[in-house]
């Protein structure tokens, strides 16, 4: 039946006279707690907030190449699909939809937006993504382990602004003004003063509204970025760190309370729409976050989550028992995720019952948002003199990130690469190199980017395979303590989600991950150019300077003795390149069968 424009406003003003009344003797507020089935929005009692969040972004406002720029899809039949989606000028374009008549809307980021980053934000540093960040109207970001690649004074940089202090300004005239949005790092602090570096927390008002955020970065930040970049830094308990804000936040009257953290969980299934909370709350999804989303305070009312690249919505009970909401978008702005938050204006706080959360496909079929456009031109044309530089040729993709298996095709390339750089004696006498699969960003896709021409590969795409700039090294190291290092990739640290080295050519062994911990090394199947290893023989091994420090839970590689420092490992891929492909004969991808692997 349709109502007419007379009837609809004779209708709203006996609600609002009805409502009113209902205030004035009391009789709604003392029948209905907060949360309650049958709260009358029309009070105006609970408003719906718009959270919108991203995580693991690294640089990538082009759309991401190859399986680095997809996600999968559960159909509804049942069936799954491989979705483009990602990229600067489209997630843009979905935020802007998604706030569209959203008046309580407040967009945040769980870390990594930077580092690791293709060339066109890389070579300025990432300034070029902190720009688009500004003009998507991010309102907080929580820092990620990537924040710390160039250390707390490039952090700095990015926060407050400057001319980087070796480069200079990006361009001439022009100096970079640093983001709009604070970047929270409430677990990180001065080894001296023992205060945060930045901001621990900010508060998010809206006609009196009011949403506390907490950012922290994972505890173990330490143990995968390079010691320059955390040097004085302590980088404390998440758990821990978020519940003494959440506690400060409640007595300065801020009930309402989101959580930042880059750290992250493994979700069953790889599909971004897949039920995380079948059987049961959060039975969907495992790994670290999980128990400190069991850990952090009530106080706390959803987890905006990172670090793992993966994609979740969850409700993983908080430790009252309670519901709370816990989320992560993938990474490379391949999704967002929409949570409503339903805001108590009495209480201030959430209504846990109304909370509901799911995470939207940044699809490139959508319109693209012009000044994105118009950023990544202006960017591109700066990079473009040493990006569009052809360094090799390839016949076939080679995929390094989006591998299946544990050893990739283009982890074997690289392996090669560092083997062949450092081997000549004064060059460091290497006999085999390891690279650490986290060092590799993405894939080599044979189809052309731009105008380049199919098989080609550029200095762009060597550099988003290898952004860090990692100097490469030659270390000592004993039959034993190589033995020790394979072990260290499924134990310890890196035994609940193995980190497998990729490996140079001749090096071999197998496997065995029906067992557990450093049980999963067979020790007499690991050779060298077809023998058995020596426990006790010295070996010259390659790596890059991250590896050798101990990163990613390697401290084996921190005994290495006679270290000797050469150039950088993208300098080692390009000679690669040079030495073994042409246009005439491409590099054909390598089979991958270095390592066995015994599946359980």
């Amino acid at each position: 039946m349709t109502v007419k424009p007379q009837r609809r406003r004779r209708l709203r003003r006996l609600t609002a006279g009805v409502a009113t009344l209902a205030a004035a003797v009391g009789v709604l507020s003392a029948a209905m707690p907060a949360g309650a089935e049958g709260t009358d929005h029309a009070q105006g009692r609970t408003v719906d907030v718009q959270l919108l969040s991203f995580n693991d972004f690294h640089g990538n406002i082009e759309p991401p190449p190859g399986s680095s720029g997809e996600v999968s899809r559960q159909k509804p039949d049942g069936s799954t699909e491989k979705v483009a989606a990602g990229g600067a000028e489209y997630l843009a374009t979905s935020l802007r939809k998604a706030r569209k008549d959203n008046p309580y809307s407040v967009t945040a980021a769980a870390g990594d937006l930077v580092g690791a980053s293709p060339l066109i934000s890389g070579l300025f540093h990432d300034e070029p993504s902190i720009e688009a960040f500004n003009k998507m109207d991010l309102d907080v970001a929580g820092v990620g382990n990537h924040e710390f690649d160039e250390g707390r004074k490039e952090l700095q940089r990015l926060q407050d602004g400057g001319c980087h202090p070796k480069d200079g300004c990006s361009e001439d005239g022009k100096v970079f003004k640093g983001a709009d949005f604070p970047y929270l790092a409430a677990n990180v602090t001065d080894e001296k003063t023992e205060r945060p570096i930045l901001k621990p927390y900010t508060v998010w008002k809206k006609k009196g509204v009011k949403i506390g955020f907490i950012g922290v970065t994972l505890e173990g930040t330490p143990d995968i970025v390079s010691e320059e970049g955390v040097k004085g830094l302590k980088f404390h308990d998440e758990i821990k760190t978020v519940d003494k804000y959440a506690k400060k936040l409640d007595k300065m009257g801020v009930k309402s309370i989101v959580a930042l953290i880059h750290e992250g969980g493994l979700p069953e299934k790889p599909e971004y729409n897949y039920d995380c909370d079948s059987p049961g709350p959060g039975d969907g999804v495992s790994g670290p976050i999980t128990d400190i989303a069991k850990g952090i305070s009530p106080k706390v009312d959803a987890l905006v989550t990172g670090h793992t690249h993966e994609a979740y919505a969850c409700n993983i009970p908080d430790p009252s028992g309670n519901p709370r909401t816990v989320t992560s978008a993938s990474s490379f702005g391949k999704l967002y995720t929409d949570t409503t938050l339903t805001y108590d204006r009495r209480s201030g706080d959430i209504v846990r019952t109304g909370v509901k959360s799911a995470n939207h496909v940044v699809s490139r079929k959508q319109a693209k948002a012009k000044d994105m456009t118009s950023l990544i031109k202006h960017w591109g044309k700066l990079a473009d003199p040493i990006a569009d530089k052809p360094i090799g040729y390839i016949s076939d993709d080679i995929p390094g990130r989006g591998a299946e298996k544990p050893e990739s095709p283009l982890g074997d390339v690289i392996g090669d690469a560092q083997l062949e750089f450092m081997a000549p004696e004064d060059k460091g006498g290497a006999q085999l190199a390891l690279m650490n699969p986290g060092g590799i960003r993405s894939d080599l896709v044979y189809k052309a980017a731009e105008d380049e021409g199919d098989g080609v590969v550029t200095y762009g795409e060597g550099f988003t395979v290898q952004p860090f700039t990692n100097m490469m090294t030659a270390i000592d190291l004993t039959g034993k303590q190589l033995v020790t290092a394979l072990q260290q990739q499924v134990s310890g640290a890196n035994e609940e989600q193995p980190k497998i080295l990729q490996v140079s050519k001749g090096f071999s062994y197998t496997l065995d991950m029906t067992k557990s911990g450093k049980d999963r090394v067979v020790t007499d199947s690991v050779k060298l150019d077809g023998k058995a290893l020596d426990p006790d023989k010295t070996y010259r091994v390659a790596m890059n300077e991250f590896l050798a420090g101990g990163g990613d839970g390697f401290a084996v590689f921190k005994d290495g003795k006679d270290k000797l420092v050469g150039k950088s490992d993208l300098e080692a891929l390009e000679a690669y390149f040079g030495e073994h492909s042409s246009k005439s004969d491409p590099l054909e991808p390598p089979k991958a069968d270095r390592i066995k692997v015994v599946e359980k």
